[in-house]
């Protein structure tokens, strides 16, 4: 009997500990419930962009056209901190190219006189240069018409800025940027027509520069800042261009000659609107990326604010295995987004095969870049 009565007594503390437990569990359930009810109305963070598995002996490489996040004191109102957030996952690569176009300094001299209203001349802070290395450039092109907007000692302010943030840059005469990804060595060229950069339009030493880079790595890429400028120059004109009667080069003429010197892959800015790609020899000349930027600067609207992310995967030996555009657009002030609409493929793919025929590029509906 004893044994019995232990018995019950034990059954009747499990019973109730089991009671008070389901309780518990019972409550946890709704608490759960609760809780992922409200998690759904949460709005969803932004999906990463699924990394595409690289082929041995490849790296990735991108590149976008005139960046400008603004000139003192019409600045983004954030500080700059997410000029590049709406894009930034279309940027990251191994390789990533911006044209900086203009300074990062706060000090020199403005190359526009007082009062000037058709001269213009960009200082953005050096401290933005984070926002560049945050949004994944590692390269900046300094060969333009801008980089030497505030003098000697804006230009150097600007090399400052970029070394403090561990960025690297190319465009000065004579430079050649080397920079190792997966060990593959990779050698990036600027050219523009200005005594500040390596010069675009002396055809022969832009060749024994190229020639130079191809003995000291195994990819060249060439980025020029070529062409006149504005909606009624979005098609490549054979020969010499001009703006406002300065010498903008020969576009086509430098860019084959390039390649023939040993360049695998030519990018250009300049025109602030996007133009047409060619296939050269088996190498893509992408001959103006447009605009990127420009907040409270530049002009905007239609074609001037429609532009592209180039994204492609390069062999060792400089062969391309695949290239694409991501369709972006500069909203509000001038700060870029991607664009749903795909404007930018349509467009692309449309000045390719005007300007260019059967060695015009192909940009599906997709931003796929090929031959046919």
């Amino acid at each position: 009997m004893r044994v019995i009565a232990f018995l019950l007594r034990v059954g009747l503390v499990v019973a109730l500990a089991l009671g008070v437990f389901s309780l518990l569990d019972g409550e946890s359930g709704r608490t759960s419930r609760t809780a992922s009810a409200a998690t759904v109305t949460q709005p969803a963070p932004a999906p990463k962009p699924k990394r595409r598995t690289l082929q041995p002996g490849t790296f990735t490489f991108s590149a976008v056209g005139d960046v400008m996040m603004g000139s003192m004191p019409n600045l983004p109102p954030d500080g700059g901190s997410a000029y590049f957030s709406a894009v930034a996952p279309s940027i990251q690569a191994d390789v990533a190219l911006a044209n900086l176009e203009g300074t990062l300094s706060t000090g020199g001299s403005s190359k526009c006189g007082a009062g000037s209203t058709s001269c213009f001349a960009f200082h953005t802070p050096p401290s933005y240069a984070r926002w560049l290395r945050r949004a994944g450039f590692t390269v900046l092109n300094l060969a333009n018409n801008h980089a030497a907007d505030f003098g000697p000692v804006g230009e150097q302010q600007t090399l400052s800025a970029l070394r403090a943030q561990h960025l690297l840059h190319t465009g000065k005469p004579g430079e050649i940027t080397v920079v190792t990804v997966h060990g593959i060595r990779v050698a990036l060229v600027g050219f523009a027509p200005y005594p500040w950069a390596q010069s675009l339009t002396d055809i022969p030493a832009a060749r024994e520069l190229v020639a130079r880079a191809r003995q000291q790595a195994d990819v060249v890429v060439v980025t020029m800042h070529a062409g006149a400028e504005g909606v009624a120059h979005q098609h490549v004109s054979p020969g010499t261009e001009t703006f406002l009667g300065e010498d903008r080069g020969n576009p086509i003429a430098f860019s084959h000659a390039v390649i023939d010197a040993g360049a695998d892959l030519v990018v250009g800015s300049g025109p602030h609107v996007l133009r047409g790609i060619e296939w050269y020899r088996g190498h893509l000349i992408v001959y103006s990326m447009g605009n990127f930027g420009g907040y409270g600067q530049f002009s905007l609207g239609g074609p001037l604010s429609t532009t592209a992310i180039l994204r492609v995967e390069l062999r060792s030996d400089g062969r391309l295995v695949a290239a694409r555009l991501v369709a972006a657009t500069l909203v509000g002030s001038g700060v870029p987004a991607l664009d749903d609409s795909g404007a930018a493929y349509a467009l692309v793919n449309s000045l390719s095969r005007q300007d260019f025929g059967r060695r015009g590029a192909r940009v599906s509906a997709t931003g796929r870049i090929t031959h046919t």
